[in-house]
């Protein structure tokens, strides 16, 4: 489907206003369908974590919906029930994110329901001794997932103990268990505020009734005591290659992670380094590592690379799943298909086509009101401008040979990586 420029999201049908406590409300109409689509985040993720709490903002969002002040959590679920509705809260590293969804009309209903979650969880004991079991539960089947574990290594040998990133933001089996009510209750009252907070409406509303539906819920919203954002430690580079092996009795496969620490969102050559690791593992049957490793030399069941992003400098990594006797065959190709990468220009028909697709991708992007709701939030929290989406096709064409090769030098690194291999002895 083809779109305009000025049917497009942009700031001529973007309206964008910042309520007096410091929240950041966007709405875009879209009546193509009757309903609407809320999305946001504020600044409660798991940077925010001490080592023998890892877990606890991730834990402290799951719980929101186990009961409010004002509803208990049968009857949160039953008023999203009645209206055919959605609520979600989830914490990531750097941010807490909800979402809801639900037919215009509702709007006041789901905003409501959302502001009380948010606002006025209590934390109920035996709900939150509920979701500890659910938590634990998955982390004892993840011990036997040797991906997992492979990941985990990759990230707790990137980066050092004092570093957010190197904990795991979902908590281990020693450290949920010891998180407590008044743990939740500390983080809630520390982290959960208006400031930092961004909220998206996307639907068959209008702008102006959006933005008032939203100012009467939270604009009373305070938190004299909310923190601040937590600023990252700096990295040291990597001088030479560091291998860690995971062993996991009675698996038949091995996973291997391999790389280094990539660009976060706000990186000028970001958008450089997302071409250039298109080309290496994720175009069509994922780009050059796919076809190596996967298809002419048969030696993995899945390979693709991927640069996280976001906003600290996240990993840079290769992922693959392989035959035990394949695994020292894996990593040198990957390393092989590295050098290639940062040593010589992309080719011409390779960088045209990552171009088309990357252009061609976004408006499939804009076809639905989660996804319009999900490109405006990450306009506005990368800080990348109203009309980011109307100019993406002219940067993404701008973008050179050269410039994907300074921006793989610039991370990739061969001969200095972490490569974490998980499987059997």
């Amino acid at each position: 489907m083809a779109h305009s420029t000025l049917s497009l999201p942009g700031p001529n049908n973007i309206a964008r206003v910042v309520l007096q406590n410091g929240i950041t409300v966007l709405v875009y109409e879209n009546f193509a369908a009757q309903s609407v689509v809320i999305s946001g985040v504020l600044n409660a993720g798991s940077v925010h974590d001490e080592p023998a709490r890892a877990g606890l903002a991730s834990m402290t969002a799951g719980a929101l919906m186990r009961g409010t002040q004002h509803r208990d959590f049968n009857a949160i679920h039953e008023s999203l029930e009645n209206i055919g509705a959605d609520v979600g809260v989830s914490a990531g590293t750097h941010k807490a994110s909800f979402f809801g969804k639900s037919l215009a009309e509702d709007l006041p209903i789901l905003v409501d329901i959302l502001s009380d979650v948010l606002r006025y969880p209590v934390f109920p004991a035996p709900q939150v001794e509920r979701l500890r079991g659910e938590i634990m539960t998955g982390l004892q089947y993840r011990q036997h997932d040797t991906r997992y574990r492979a990941d985990r290594a990759f990230r707790e040998n990137l980066y050092p103990e004092t570093h957010p990133y190197h904990q795991s933001r979902g908590g281990t089996l020693q450290t949920i268990p010891a998180i407590t009510v008044p743990d939740l209750q500390a983080f809630h009252r520390s982290y959960y505020g208006p400031q930092g907070l961004v909220l998206v409406a996307v639907g068959a509303i209008t702008a102006n009734e959006a933005i008032e539906t939203v100012r009467a819920r939270l604009e009373d919203w305070q938190n004299i005591v909310q923190g601040d954002e937590t600023p990252l430690l700096g990295l040291n580079s990597r001088r030479e290659s560091k291998r860690i092996n995971v062993t996991i009795p009675g698996k038949t496969q091995s996973d291997v992670v391999m790389g280094g620490v990539g660009p976060s969102r706000y990186a000028k050559d970001f958008q450089a380094a997302t071409i250039a690791n298109s080309i290496l593992g994720q175009f069509g049957m994922m780009g050059r590592i796919g076809k190596i490793v996967r298809e002419e030399l048969g030696l993995a069941y899945y390979a693709y690379s991927r640069i996280e992003g976001g906003h600290g400098p996240g990993p840079w990594n290769v992922a693959a799943g392989v035959n035990p006797a394949n695994v020292d065959l894996t990593i040198e190709r990957i390393q092989h298909e590295l050098w290639r990468l940062i040593s010589q220009p992309v080719d011409d028909e390779d960088l045209e086509d990552n171009k088309s697709y990357y252009t061609g991708h976004l408006p499939l992007q804009l076809e639905n009101n989660e996804g319009i709701a999900s490109v405006i939030l990450s306009m506005e929290t990368y800080g990348l401008g109203l009309d980011y989406v109307q100019n993406y096709r002219d940067m993404i064409y701008r973008l050179t040979k050269n410039d994907l090769l300074a921006a793989a030098q610039h991370y990739l690194n061969p001969d200095a990586l972490v490569i974490a291999v998980a499987g059997p002895n």
